[in-house]
């Protein structure tokens, strides 16, 4: 008899089947109490139309190489603008850019009405007046669940010191400095 852990064959089966013993919209808020960072991943559409959403499920993959991350919902309209990218940017957003996040949240309206951008690396927008920007060459795509992973060979970034904004608990929020100075 062995203690180890009793995991199914197929994750992403037991999740699709609804065999799952953990409720979906709980796990949702324990999920929520990880504070991350607000990003809007863009790239240009096979069109030439420019193409955005907030996305908050960005890391860091590796150093060397320089590889980042981030997953996109399976059945999002903007799968397959992002499936035939040859190109991504990620771009953090300042903490005084929440409206803009939430105006690249909405699935509908021109997202780029009125937003200052430039085209980067295979054209993909790179937003004006974000603390970050990580310019990507669409390196692979894994499925997992209801998700697919976009891996990014980063080819260019630049960053600046300006506060993030951050997301956790359903709300939008930044770092405050303690006495010191030091970011809490």
């Amino acid at each position: 008899m062995s203690d180890s852990p009793k995991h199914p064959p197929d994750p992403a089966s037991e999740l699709a089947s609804d065999s799952s013993t953990i409720d979906p919209r709980d796990f949702r808020n324990a999920l929520g109490t990880f504070a991350t960072g607000v990003t809007i991943v863009t790239a240009m559409s096979t069109e030439g139309h420019p193409y955005g959403i907030t996305c908050n499920s960005f890391a860091s993959v590796s150093l060397n190489p320089p590889l980042v991350l981030w997953s996109l919902g399976m059945f999002s309209q903007g799968l397959p603008i992002f499936q035939n990218a040859s190109h991504f940017t990620v771009n953090v957003l300042d903490a005084s850019q929440q409206t803009l996040a939430i105006k690249f949240a909405r699935s509908s309206g021109d997202k780029f009405a009125g937003v200052s951008w430039s085209p980067g690396l295979g054209n993909a927008p790179v937003l004006a007046d974000v603390v970050a920007n990580f310019q990507c060459r669409a390196a692979n795509r894994y499925y997992g669940g209801d998700h697919v992973i976009f891996l990014g060979a980063v080819e260019a970034y630049a960053y600046n010191r300006n506060n993030p904004l951050l997301f956790a608990q359903g709300g939008f929020g930044r770092f405050l400095a303690d006495d010191d100075g030091n970011a809490s």
